[in-house]
């Protein structure tokens, strides 16, 4: 990865933990932090225990992308830094906000989790923009464990290092065990159909514990934890942080790196077979397609879509409706100065997986599911 990105990468057991690492060494505690409200609850949870604000950004209802235009003046003047999402892997427009960040002094951190081979107009990578970026290879590699913390100046690796280490926890034999058997399981009670079964062994194994899109705020729990101490702190925060991934700063043993290790060999095939199923749901042509680790199709009737993909075996997860200032209000983070655009978007998005597309085409081909296009004007403004 450093090979790809031109950048010194450091391995983290989690996307998470890495952002966390990023926050912590870049931002001062007290600090505001921009980022989009689409965007999964558990980066919310992890900018809170890195002791900052969330301040939700205005996107674009087309394709849940930062509008920079949009965000106001005094916002800018009351930063600490940016943090892109890139959503789905359509890139966030990092070199314009990277030219904000630099005449406000403020970094700019790439989430790049779902964006692996993505790339902006100019052609760069989309995680060699900022001054850090941080990737999952749980998504586009599919290790369902294990990111990285990618940066630009070479001379912090020591440093970033020194800090992922004091966060993680010893290495646990039956971690490691159950990290061993879980695919050969979620594909035995898969292909006998027992797929209540599967989900079930996942939330024992702390892999799979929502029963909403969103997992339950607990405001007057979480107002506790965010004001248990004067410093920032994985602890107050660790029931919210390590949802659907309790290992995430489990110190990696040898079968989770030589499985990642194998699994990451095979990324430019992965990445193939994405571009060409975007290709198909979009109607683009491949040369011209990012490689999306999920495509976001924008459809009337999202609810009646996903139960009928559902009744196909086929899951369409990775949901961020509502988005997070309507999620956790104003106690929490400060809201969206264009709030209409991203409801919008959270409510129509139906991200589906490339790999599958033929299989999507022809099942919604047969539904009274229309695309839609946000509204001129009035219903995704404020």
């Amino acid at each position: 990865m450093s090979r790809r990105l031109g950048r010194e990468c450091l391995y983290t057991p989690s996307c998470r933990l890495g952002l966390y690492v990023a926050l912590r060494h870049w931002c001062p505690p007290g600090g505001r932090v921009l980022m989009s409200p689409v965007n999964d609850d558990v980066i919310f949870f992890v900018v809170l225990a890195a002791g900052l604000r969330p301040v939700q950004a205005p996107l674009s209802p087309l394709d849940g992308s930062i509008d920079v235009s949009a965000v106001p003046e005094e916002t800018w003047r009351g930063l600490s830094a940016v943090i892109t999402t890139n959503l789905y892997g359509n890139p966030d427009p990092a070199p314009e906000l990277r030219a904000r960040c630099a005449t406000a002094g403020i970094p700019l951190i790439e989430d790049a989790a779902h964006a692996i081979g993505s790339t902006h107009a100019d052609g760069q990578a989309v995680g060699a923009v900022g001054d850090a970026s941080v990737f999952s290879l749980s998504k586009h590699v599919g290790a369902k464990t294990g990111g990285f913390l990618a940066f630009a100046d070479p001379g912090l690796r020591d440093e970033l290092t020194a800090l992922r280490d004091e966060l993680l926890k010893p290495a646990r034999f039956a971690s490691e065990a159950l990290y061993a058997i879980r695919p050969y399981a979620e594909a035995g009670v898969r292909g006998m159909r027992l797929v209540g079964a599967a989900r079930a062994a996942l939330r024992l194994l702390g892999a799979e514990e929502r029963e909403e899109i969103r997992m339950p705020l607990r405001a007057a729990e979480l107002g506790r934890a965010v004001g248990a101490s004067a410093v920032p702190g994985l602890g107050p925060l660790e029931s919210w942080v390590r949802v659907d991934m309790h290992p995430y700063r489990i110190t990696p043993g040898p079968v989770r790196l030589r499985r990642t290790g194998r699994l990451l060999e095979r990324l430019d095939a992965r990445l193939a077979r994405h571009t060409a199923g975007t290709a198909k749901l979009l109607g683009t042509e491949p040369a011209k397609t990012q490689p999306l680790f999920r495509v976001p199709l924008l459809v009337s009737d999202r609810d009646a879509a996903i139960e009928a993909l559902a009744r196909h075996r086929i899951t369409v997860g990775y949901l961020y409706d509502p988005p997070l200032d309507a999620y956790a209000g104003e106690t929490f983070t400060d809201p969206s100065p264009r709030p209409g655009a991203a409801a919008w978007f959270a409510r129509h998005a139906l991200p589906v997986d490339p790999c599958r597309a033929d299989e999507v085409l022809g099942i919604l081909a047969a539904l009274p599911v229309t695309p839609v296009q946000p509204p001129l004007g009035g219903g995704t403004g404020g």
